[in-house]
């Protein structure tokens, strides 16, 4: 069967790519990000999936406030990088697994989640900043991706536990896929950040540094966070953090198994004008 062996957070901060596109990585703003990241480059080198199960959320390029779903998987064999509006960013295209979708998509819906099945879409940098800190700058994405995208963008948006619960699902699904597969499950987006308004550029590093204890070590309280705490302490757009709490919920200690690992960790303020957390778990089973 099919395994989820790790599980893989971090930000989706667009300027990222944009540093990452323009050859500005080694420039002392950016540095520091990016040597964030180079333990993660080395360990998805020795820990290469067979796929990625990737969360995200979609920036009105796939969807747009005429139609937004809770929660959509990507069915397709591959997906464009979007047009964000000054063109595609320089990166592979993906390719999806079209037979393992379609299976969890199957084994989700009938677990009395609803999905949004998508067979043709492209995908912004909510998917493809997080390969490129992962992968780097490779001709080829080393292996195929599932997009999973959530609203997080318009209310009324999933809460943690229906999220982290999600995840739960989600492993289940995989692990009653007849392959033998080694799939990692990434959560995207966050951490604490504001665009707009009164308090435009909030960071909230106690706040961020505290949930990221929480997610690693007591899920279960992460996954009781209400939606005005993320507001209220981690800004509009901190709302994102729900995503990471499907990632968790996919891993084995969820399900009574041992705790994962650690293997790598790391929090960087600014990135443009947000939070940036990284974490890497591997399960021991």
């Amino acid at each position: 069967m099919a395994r989820i062996t790790a599980s893989v957070y971090t930000s989706h901060v667009p300027a990222i790519g944009a540093a990452l596109d323009l050859g500005k990585t080694a420039e002392p703003y950016w540095q520091p990000l990016f040597k964030g990241y180079e333990p993660s480059k080395q360990w998805m080198k020795d820990n290469p999936p067979d796929v990625i199960f990737l969360v995200y959320n979609d920036h009105a390029t796939a969807f747009s406030l005429e139609m937004i779903p809770t929660f959509a998987i990507g069915c397709a064999a591959e997906f464009q990088p979007a047009d964000e509006g000054w063109g595609p960013r320089p990166v592979p295209k993906v390719i999806g697994h079209p037979d393992l979708a379609a299976h969890i998509a199957q084994s989700v819906i009938q677990d009395d989640f609803d999905l949004t099945i998508v067979n043709k879409m492209d995908v912004d940098h909510g998917l493809t900043v997080p390969l490129s800190l992962m992968c780097g700058q490779p001709e080829a994405w080393p292996c195929p991706v599932i997009p999973f995208a959530v609203n997080v963008v318009q209310y009324p948006v999933p809460n943690g536990r229906r999220c982290y619960n999600l995840g739960q699902a989600i492993r289940k699904a995989v692990e009653t896929y007849d392959q033998p597969l080694n799939v990692q499950i990434w959560g995207t987006g966050g951490m604490s950040h504001q665009l707009q308004g009164a308090r435009a550029g909030l960071i909230n590093r106690a706040w961020d540094n505290a949930w990221l204890d929480r997610l690693i070590d007591d899920p279960e309280a992460a996954a009781a966070t209400p939606h005005i705490d993320y507001v209220r302490e981690a800004g509009s757009e901190g709302i994102e953090l729900v995503m990471w709490l499907i990632a968790r919920g996919a891993m084995a200690d969820v399900a009574g198994g041992p705790k994962p690992t650690l293997r790598h960790r790391f929090y960087h303020v600014p990135a443009s004008n947000t939070a940036v957390g990284h974490v890497i778990l591997e399960n021991n089973v």
